[in-house]
């Protein structure tokens, strides 16, 4: 009698063992799962993020951070945040795998140099636009105040007069104060 329970009960869990593996060879497992040589289960945390065609994806961020820290930042996160978590993570580790020390914060501070040197070219070219527009004024006011019929003798003190203005209106200076983070004053 004990042995045909025991026949029985191989017979049983043998049936059940060919449903799991038939269950699942059906549904591969997510890219995490199989770096870490595990089951997949149903809720698993890593699956809808990390899907089995890009292992690479869970590898470099694995090597970086680690499964089980991984998990635990996923599960604190609201679910609809969770992919742009994701998304982090992977930038991360990829930029510390190109780079160990700094990782995306060299990334970050290459591109804030970048914007400083732009802003100071565009303080620059504003900066020439207004020298252009005020020394285009001051001939059209030199040109205005011109006198048409003149003495011989008083033409050339308004000539000297216009020009001077041209001159002094020639000097705008843009300070390197003025380079940071606001335009300067004079640009609206």
């Amino acid at each position: 009698m004990i042995a045909r329970r025991r026949r029985i009960y191989i017979m049983v869990m043998s049936k059940e063992r060919r449903k799991k593996s038939n269950s699942s060879s059906i549904a591969s497992p997510c890219a995490a799962c199989k770096l870490l040589r595990r089951r997949c289960a149903q809720d698993c945390i890593f699956a809808p993020h990390f899907p089995a065609e890009e292992p690479h994806k869970f590898a470099n961020v694995h090597r970086v951070f680690g499964a089980s820290n991984i998990s635990k930042l996923l599960q604190e996160v609201t679910v609809g945040q969770r992919g742009d978590a994701v998304s982090s993570l992977v930038y991360e580790a990829n930029a510390r795998l190109r780079d160990p020390v700094y990782g995306c914060v060299a990334a970050i501070s290459s591109l804030h140099r970048q914007i400083q040197a732009l802003q100071a070219q565009l303080a620059m070219a504003q900066a020439q636009v207004v020298h252009l527009r005020l020394g285009h004024a001051a001939c059209c006011l030199a040109l205005r105040q011109r006198p048409t019929t003149a003495p011989a003798g008083s033409s050339a003190g308004t000539e000297d007069k216009a020009a001077s203005q041209v001159v002094a209106l020639d000097m705008v200076v843009v300070e390197e104060s003025n380079l940071g983070d606001q335009p300067p004053i004079w640009f609206g």
